[in-house]
C-alpha cells in the first residue's frame, strides 16, 4: 500500500476525538513547511484512561493483547533509513530561534575558532535538545582553552611533535620533554570506546569484536572510553592522540581547533593489536610485577625507562593506575598508551591528589561525562545528515519525545515476551513515563471523550516515542497499542524506529554511522528509558543530560525482575567493574562507600559511578 493510501486508511480508522470512528477528521498534518513522511506512523488520540496496566493487558480488539503485532495493519510501515530518508530528502526541522552565542558554544565548552562548515553538527546539536541543566564551570572552560593551545603546540605536524617521536624510534624515554602524550587505542564496541576516550582525556582494554548488536555498543564504548582518556590528559597535562581503526572512519569530526587528534602516518608504533595485550612486557602492571619498574618514584629516573608504557585498563584491571605513587612513576613516561573497555572516570575522584582539581573542574559531579562528551564528540557530516533527515521527518514537530532503548545481551538472552513484559511493568510503575492509554468503551473513557468534546479541546499535544533496538518486535507491539487504543489525555502519539539491524556489525562503516545517528537521536529525547549496563544507553542519556529510567537486569533470562525499572539519580555512566582493591584502603572495604559522591550503580551493584 502506498503512503497516500496508508494515510487515508489511518485517518479513517481513528477519530480525532479518540473514538476510533470512521468519520473524516482534521488531522495534525500538514503543518506549515512540513512534508509528510513517506512511511506513516499511526497516531491515535484518546480519552480518560483506566490504568495503563489494564489497557496493556486487556486492551485492543477482541481478546488479543493490547500490544499485539496487528499484522493486518499493513498501512503502518517502519521508517527504515535508506527507504525513508533518501526518498524524502527532508532537509531537517526549521531552525529554532537564534540563541545567545553561549548556547551555541554550550556555555563556553566549545571553541568559536572552528569554521562552521567544517563540521555541521558542532554548533548545531544544541538546537535539537532542551537546554542543558548543567553549566560548565569557568575553570573547566579555561582549562579546555589551555588544552587546545597545548594540542596545537604539541600535536601532529608541529615541530615539538617531531621531537617527541624521535625517542620512540630509538626505543628510549627522553629525560626532558616539553610535550607528553596519552594514546588511546580501542577495543570492543563503539559505545564503550566513546566512554573510555572521555576518561582518558584526563587519565588513562583489551577485548574482542562483538557481534552486530555492537555497532551501537561499540560506538558507546568508544565514546565513554575516549572521554575517560581525555579526562586523564587534562589532569596530567598530556596531549590526547587516537589510534583510530578503519571502523572509526566517517564517524566524528576533529574536536580540537588547529590540529588533529589522529596519529599520523609513519608513527613508529604500528602493531597496536599485537603489542598491547594483557601479557605484553610493555604493560605497566607487568613491569611492576617483573620488577622492571619500581613503585617508588624516587627510585625511578626518566632516562632509565622504556620509550612508552601500556596501561591495560580492561574490566579485570587492578588498582595500579589509580595509586598516587604509581601516577608519579607514570608521569615520567612521555608516551602512555591506554586500552580500556570501561568508563573509569569515577576512579579519579577517589584519589586525593586530584580531589581539588576535579572539584574546580566539575563542581556538579554528575556532569563529567555530559560536559566532556559534548565537547569531544561531533558527528561527521555524513552521520549528521542522517540525524537531521530523520529528526526532521519524524521527531521535529513533537511536543515531547520519549526514547526507549532495548538491548538484549548474548550472555543474558531474555526472551522477547519477558523483556516486553518488563517494559509494560515499568510504564505502569512510573506514571507519566509513556502516554497512558485506556480500554475502549470504559466509563472513564466515555467521560473523557465527552469532556474533550464539550471543552472544544483540540488535543494538540504530539508525543513521539523513538524505539532503538536490533529487533522490530518492540516497536511493532508498542505501535499496535497506540493504534488500537486512545490516550487518556487525547494527545497524539507516534511510534518510530529508525532501523533494526538484528545483528551488530562493528566492521561496517555504514552500520556504525547509523548506530551513531541513532545514539544522537535518542539523546534528543526529553525522557529516556535505557537497558541496564548498555553503553549505548549511557552515552545517549549522558549527552542529553537527563537521568534515565533503567530497565534492570533479571537474575536469569527467564526470571522476572522487581522493580522492573528504576529512575537513576545521576546522569553519569557506570564503571561496571571497578578495581578489586584500592590503594590506602583496607582490603575488603566497600569501594562504593569511601566518599559520598561515588556510590554503587543502580544497574550493576558492584559498579561505581558519580552522584550529585
Amino acid at each position: 500500500m502506498d503512503a497516500a493510501a496508508a494515510y487515508s486508511k489511518a485517518v479513517a480508522g481513528a477519530g480525532r476525538d479518540g473514538s476510533g470512528g470512521n468519520e473524516e477528521v482534521a488531522w495534525r498534518w500538514p503543518w506549515p513547511g512540513w512534508r509528510r513522511p513517506g512511511r506513516v506512523e499511526v497516531v491515535v488520540t484518546g480519552f480518560l484512561a483506566t490504568s495503563t496496566l489494564l489497557l496493556l493487558v486487556f486492551g485492543g480488539a477482541g481478546n488479543q493483547p493490547a500490544f499485539s503485532s496487528s499484522p493486518g495493519c499493513e498501512f503502518v510501515q517502519k521508517p527504515v533509513y535508506v527507504a525513508s530518508l533518501v526518498r524524502e530528502h527532508v532537509a531537517g526541522p526549521p531552525p529554532p530561534t537564534i540563541r545567545h552565542d553561549q548556547d551555541r558554544l554550550l556555555g563556553g565548552l566549545l571553541s568559536p575558532a572552528f569554521d562552521e562548515q567544517s563540521c555541521r553538527s558542532r554548533y548545531a546539536s544544541s538546537l535539537y535538545r532542551r537546554p542543558s541543566p548543567f553549566r560548565p564551570s569557568t575553570y573547566l572552560v579555561e582549562r579546555l582553552r589551555r588544552y587546545e593551545a597545548r594540542h596545537r603546540r604539541c600535536g601532529p605536524g608541529a615541530p615539538l611533535f617531531k621531537d617527541a617521536v624521535e625517542p620512540l624510534r630509538s626505543g628510549r624515554n627522553a629525560a626532558r620533554s616539553e610535550c607528553q602524550y596519552v594514546v588511546w587505542t580501542p577495543i570492543n564496541g563503539l559505545g564503550n570506546r566513546m566512554l573510555s576516550l572521555a576518561s582518558t582525556f584526563s587519565t588513562l582494554g583489551h577485548g574482542r569484536a562483538l557481534p552486530s548488536a555492537c555497532s551501537a555498543q561499540w560506538i558507546g564504548l568508544v565514546i565513554t572510553v575516549h572521554t575517560n582518556t581525555f579526562l586523564y590528559a587534562l589532569l596530567t597535562d598530556r596531549v590526547l592522540l587516537v589510534h583510530a581503526p578503519h571502523e572509526f572512519d566517517g564517524l566524528f569530526c576533529e574536536p580540537f581547533p588547529g590540529s588533529s587528534w589522529a596519529l599520523p602516518a609513519g608513527f613508529p608504533i604500528t602493531d597496536f593489536a599485537g603489542v598491547f595485550t594483557m601479557g605484553s612486557p610493555t604493560s605497566y602492571k607487568n613491569m611492576r610485577q617483573a620488577g622492571a619498574v619500581s613503585g617508588d618514584h624516587r627510585n625511578v629516573t626518566a632516562d632509565s625507562l622504556p620509550a612508552f608504557v601500556f596501561l591495560d585498563l580492561i574490566q579485570s584491571f587492578t588498582d595500579a593506575a589509580f595509586c598516587e605513587s604509581d601516577q608519579r612513576v607514570l608521569a615520567k613516561f612521555n608516551w602512555v598508551v591506554v586500552k580500556s573497555d570501561v568508563y573509569f572516570a569515577a576512579m579519579f575522584f577517589l584519589m586525593p591528589a586530584y580531589e581539588r582539581e576535579l572539584a574546580r573542574l566539575f563542581p556538579e559531579k554528575e556532569a563529567v561525562f555530559h560536559h566532556l562528551a559534548r565537547y569531544l564528540f561531533h558527528p561527521s557530516d555524513d552521520v549528521w545528515a542522517i540525524v537531521r533527515r530523520y529528526y526532521g521527518a519524524y521527531l521535529a514537530r513533537a511536543d515531547e519525545r520519549v526514547g526507549l532503548q532495548v538491548r538484549v545481551f548474548p550472555e543474558m538472552p531474555v526472551p522477547f515476551e519477558n523483556m516486553y513484559g518488563q517494559i509494560l511493568r515499568c510504564s505502569e510503575q512510573e506514571p507519566g513515563l509513556l502516554p497512558k492509554v485506556a480500554r475502549k468503551g470504559g466509563a472513564a473513557a466515555n467521560h473523557s471523550s465527552a469532556a474533550v468534546a464539550s471543552s472544544g479541546s483540540r488535543s494538540n499535544k504530539l508525543t513521539s516515542i523513538l524505539v532503538t533496538s536490533l529487533f522490530s518486535d518492540y516497536y511493532e507491539r508498542i505501535r499496535g497499542v497506540y493504534y488500537a487504543n486512545p490516550t487518556e489525555t487525547g494527545e497524539f502519539v507516534e511510534v518510530h524506529q529508525p532501523s533494526h539491524e538484528r545483528e551488530q556489525r562493528t566492521e561496517a562503516r555504514a552500520h556504525n554511522q547509523r548506530a551513531l545517528a541513532e545514539m544522537y537521536l535518542l539523546s534528543f529525547c526529553d525522557r529516556i528509558v535505557t537497558t541496564a549496563v548498555s553503553t549505548f544507553g549511557y552515552v545517549a542519556h549522558g549527552l542529553a543530560g537527563v537521568r534515565p529510567w533503567v530497565l534492570l537486569r533479571p537474575p536469569t533470562p527467564e526470571a522476572p525482575v522487581d522493580p522492573a525499572c528504576v529512575r537513576s539519580r545521576t546522569v553519569e555512566p557506570c564503571l561496571q567493574a571497578p578495581p578489586r582493591r584500592m590503594c590506602g584502603v583496607a582490603e575488603g572495604s566497600d569501594i562504593g562507600a569511601l566518599v559520598p559522591y561515588a556510590r554503587h550503580c543502580e544497574d550493576e551493584h558492584k559498579g561505581l559511578k558519580l552522584f550529585p
